[in-house]
């Protein structure tokens, strides 16, 4: 028997716990829902998630306080707290599962470089937010994004 992938892990704790969850995503653009649906049963615990590929959708979807992204930018913890509950609110989830960061190849700066990420997840009230560093192609910053922050689902659901 196979070991069970992180995201049937996450819908199997979901489902187990009556729970709900929502995405809320700017450099993934999508892939963490994505994965999720991947797994049969998803729909019973995700009803819907947003791609906030700009600092406008951040605010205006997810209420990402303006001043937050002045003063500390869209790929920064602060960003990725505020969108992980923001998405939970939202969506009345009981999780929000959020990424921000720079997946390259381009973009980067000294004090932001290419592969930067944040990842939040956001459970009844509390969040913990991860800062991720990544040296791969785009794409495989976006799908190590994806795995972290299930990882740091399940950890969080399974101390519930």
């Amino acid at each position: 028997m196979c070991a069970e992938s992180l995201e049937e892990q996450v819908v199997r704790l979901l489902t187990e716990r009556h729970m709900t969850i929502t995405t809320a995503e700017s450099c993934t653009g999508g892939l963490i829902a994505g994965t999720l649906v991947n797994v049969a049963g998803a729909s019973e615990v995700l009803n819907e998630g947003y791609v906030t590929y700009s600092n406008e959708a951040k605010h205006r979807l997810l209420g990402v306080q303006e001043k937050t992204l002045e003063e500390f930018g869209a790929v920064s913890e602060q960003t990725a707290r505020e969108m992980a509950a923001g998405a939970a609110k939202a969506a009345r989830a009981d999780v929000g599962l959020s990424s921000t960061g720079i997946a390259g190849p381009g973009g980067g700066t000294l004090e932001k470089p290419v592969g930067l990420v944040y990842i939040g997840c956001y459970v009844n009230g509390s969040a913990q937010v991860k800062e991720l560093h990544f040296q791969g192609t785009r794409m495989e910053n976006r799908l190590h994004t994806v795995d972290e922050v299930l990882r740091l689902a399940v950890e969080m659901l399974k101390q519930l």
